[in-house]
């Protein structure tokens, strides 16, 4: 499959993927998740390449994540099947990603959300450089969290995954490596050395990124990691809405501020696959996360928050008033 919005070349000794759709932030559409899936298996199937190198073209954006206007177009026009094609095809190709047989590395600058996280986070490496931006806000635009995020983010300490996933706040680069999203932390300006030595040193790939490894100068996550546990701890979604509500600190006023913004219905959606999520492996919570999308795709907050957030970016989502969206359930999914 080819994608003019998809590089695929080897460079001595690496194979690179680079991401090309720079007026889109590399916004990820079906042509794009399909040539980076045969550029990754090129790749592993050829001898000369020793590892496999995930980049962008562009430093504002490492990727923001999948075109869902496309996919809110194609909800709109009544065709699920091609929907659901793009995210069985991304959901594959995360899966092809966390089972690579060779080092995997995804140099990350600029903003990285959602299906962004999806091509890199599930990589032995993640090389994140400073002034990256990282989030998964789906539940802001009536959708939850994907492309496995429900496994990832559980492996995270704390409640810290809990809170990305419900909230859909953006974080830095330093929390990013300081929750093991990213495996190495780096200046901006080292990226192209890197990138060199990658693609031309017999040395191995740790010892690259130990060269230009930085630490991480303080973390927001962790500083405010005692009170994310007091409000997001807890076995029901209520609970934890309830904790934000009652609580007056300034951590649970910038939850709450986020929380009220969020679709009730994804919120659900999120938490309850979250939950299912805690003990499964990667493949289980991407089938789950699959089972879920007719769910999400067909609830109106979906079309609605693509709207305000990605379309009239107006930011003011008419969500769903429904008075048992709290009490929904995935087992009473069609």
């Amino acid at each position: 499959m080819v994608s003019p919005h998809v590089d695929v070349e080897r460079i001595g000794r690496s194979g690179h993927l680079v991401l090309n759709r720079p007026h889109a932030l590399n916004a990820l559409d079906l042509p794009m998740i399909l040539a980076l899936r045969d550029g990754l298996d090129t790749f592993l199937a050829d001898d000369r390449v020793e590892r496999i190198v995930i980049r962008s073209s562009s430093p504002r954006a490492f990727s923001a994540g999948g075109d869902m206007r496309h996919i809110r177009e194609r909800v709109l026009a009544g065709d699920m099947e091609t929907a659901m094609a793009f995210f069985r095809a991304e959901f594959a190709l995360n899966l092809a990603i966390s089972r690579a047989s060779k080092p995997y590395v995804a140099l990350i600058e600029g903003i990285c959300m959602g299906g962004g996280l999806g091509l890199s986070v599930h990589g032995a490496y993640r090389i994140i450089a400073e002034g990256a931006r990282l989030a998964m806000p789906e539940t802001a635009i009536g959708y939850f969290t994907d492309v496995g995020g429900t496994h990832f983010l559980n492996r995270l300490p704390g409640a810290a995954g809990l809170w990305l996933g419900l909230t859909g706040a953006e974080i830095g680069a330093d929390d990013a490596v300081a929750l093991g999203l990213g495996t190495h932390l780096v200046a901006a300006d080292a990226l192209p050395a890197i990138l060199e030595a990658l693609s031309h040193d017999a040395v191995p790939v740790t010892d690259i990124l130990e060269r230009h490894r930085r630490t991480p100068r303080g973390s927001f996550m962790r500083r405010h990691a005692g009170p994310m546990k007091q409000l997001f701890a807890h076995e029901r979604l209520d609970d934890i809405l309830q904790a934000v509500e009652r609580a007056d600190d300034a951590f649970a006023r910038l939850s709450r501020a986020h929380l009220e913004t969020r679709s009730p219905h994804a919120l659900r959606l999120t938490f309850d696959l979250l939950m299912r999520g805690r003990s499964a492996d990667l493949a289980t919570c991407l089938e789950n996360e699959l089972a879920a999308l007719p769910t999400a795709l067909r609830h109106p907050d979906f079309v609605e928050g693509v709207r305000s957030v990605l379309v009239d970016k107006d930011r003011r989502p008419a969500w769903a008033n429904d008075p048992h969206e709290r009490r929904c359930s995935l087992d009473r999914a069609p």
